[in-house]
């Protein structure tokens, strides 16, 4: 994962807390080619910790005669303001200040983000969009692009593993794993590394990310490379077992060190935390019913962190839509890694609409 792409100006960029961005920036590619008529644009919404380069983690999805077809599409994806993958973040320098923002860095909204990709869209001629698509996080801004893009812009909408809103139960766990960052010895009100705290996250991330079974199935009770054989011959030896899975957390904590920011982390699990539909709009009802081009909810029965609850709410209340249920084991990450149940799902969907 790395920042490479083309980068668009903002300028002065003002959110909807009332504070500025200054020189802002947001970092995206583009791949196929937009028509003269500047309509056969789809919008890939990344989640979390992902960037630009959708041809990196939906490789499989992007292609000729594949959902992101480069033939028929110019397929846009970018950065979303408070990451570190190019885009305008915490990591970069305050240029009132000439050092690293760290939490200095504003609070940026799911709907500040959509504008701020907007504006970039506007640049490049796009008049209309096919359809916008993202997973998780990237589903939460999929669904604010069709509510404020309305369909005089955007056609129509794929929206995969989330809600309406975050709830308790996900603010929840985004709130420990920033507690553990910013418990960190180094953080310094995120001016810091904050290594240790960052790796913490990740591991409870990764929990939260995969199922009950997929857990049991990858590691069971087996115990990591140069253990003793079991846990019982482990124990008659007076060694404390290390079990697979723990070393499999370790490796996953100390990867993703090398790839994102502790207070990108915090700033943008945040962010997520502003989702809402109905905030300063009226009920959720009211604001779904509204909603009039055609959309498909995709959601995973093996999901814990974003249940199929949340999907099937979604599609009750969105009144053009229609709901997909994939059975996995795969947990949330499901919307990363199903991506043949996905292909298929979204051809039926936009088949039909054509």
């Amino acid at each position: 994962m790395d920042a490479d792409g083309r980068y668009h100006d903002l300028g002065n960029f003002s959110l909807e807390s009332g504070r500025t961005i200054k020189d802002a920036k947001v970092c995206y590619k583009t791949f196929g080619e937009l028509n003269q008529a500047g309509d056969n644009c789809v919008v890939v919404c990344h989640a979390l910790t992902g960037n630009a380069s959708v041809d990196q983690w939906w490789e499989p999805l992007l292609g000729p005669k594949k959902l992101f077809d480069t033939d028929k599409y110019m397929v846009f994806c970018a950065n979303i303001l408070g990451s570190c993958y190019g885009s305008s973040g915490p990591a970069d320098v305050n240029p009132e200040t000439n050092e690293r923002y760290g939490m200095d860095f504003p609070l940026v909204t799911i709907r500040d983000t959509v504008r701020s990709h907007k504006t970039v869209l506007d640049s490049l001629g796009v008049n209309k969009i096919k359809f916008v698509l993202g997973g998780s996080l990237g589903g939460m801004q999929a669904l604010e692009w069709g509510i404020m893009g309305g369909p005089d812009l955007v056609e129509s909408m794929v929206i995969i593993a989330c809600g309406a809103r975050h709830t308790a139960w996900q603010i929840a766990i985004s709130e420990v794993q920033r507690n553990s960052i910013m418990r960190d010895p180094t953080w310094d009100n995120g001016r810091g590394k904050a290594l240790s705290g960052l790796g913490l996250a990740r591991q409870l991330a990764m929990i939260s990310y995969r199922s009950h079974d997929a857990y049991d199935k990858k590691f069971g009770r087996n115990l990591a490379k140069g253990e003793p054989d079991d846990v019982e011959r482990a124990i008659q030896q007076a060694v404390v077992p290390r079990f697979d899975v723990e070393g499999y957390l370790a490796y996953q904590d100390k990867k993703f060190l090398s790839r994102f920011d502790s207070a990108s982390y915090v700033r943008c699990t945040q962010k997520m935390d502003t989702h809402d539909v109905a905030r300063g709009r009226g009920s959720v009802e009211e604001v779904l019913g509204n909603v009039k081009q055609p959309s498909l909810v995709i959601g995973f029965d093996g999901d814990l962190l974003y249940p199929l609850s949340e999907q099937r709410e979604l599609a009750e209340l969105l009144p053009n839509s229609e709901l997909k249920e994939i059975c996995s084991d795969a947990g949330h990450d499901a919307f990363l890694l199903e991506y043949e149940a996905i292909q298929s799902a979204c051809d039926s969907f936009l088949t039909r609409l054509d």
